[in-house]
């Protein structure tokens, strides 16, 4: 049976308190916002005809012109919201999410009936 000597076993908990003590006093890293909640383009979702093997960027943040699917907008109107990139595997005819808060994304779940979405605003459009 292999033992530590007593002085390796001193140089490893050194070695480890050492480190322990340098990620403490490392500065800690805050946000200064977390980020954007999506807004709400739509209270209902898009019917989409999808193309097996084409890539499609889903507007996650509702500020897309071309809703339901990206235009970009997010890199000035929403940064740190990101589309999501999918494949549909065949053609079909889909029902994609409207109010962005579905759980199921991209696709409608029925989150657009429930209270928080039928009460809150929804989200004009602007030229800017």
């Amino acid at each position: 049976m292999n033992m530590l000597s007593k002085l390796e076993a001193k140089w490893i908990s050194l070695t480890l308190r050492q480190l322990w003590i340098t990620a403490m006093a490392a500065p800690k890293v805050h946000l200064s916002t977390l980020p954007p909640e999506p807004v709400i383009p739509s209270k209902k979702p898009f019917k989409v005809e999808l193309a097996g093997g084409k890539r499609y960027s889903w507007c996650t943040c509702g500020h897309s012109k071309k809703q339901p699917l990206c235009d970009g907008s997010h890199k000035t109107k929403a940064q740190g919201l990101s589309p999501l990139r999918f494949v549909p595997e065949k053609d079909a005819t889909v029902w994609l999410c409207g109010c962005k808060y579905t759980n199921n994304p991209p696709y409608c779940d029925g989150t657009h009936k429930q209270d928080f979405i039928v009460s809150a605003p929804l989200h004009e459009q602007t030229d800017s």
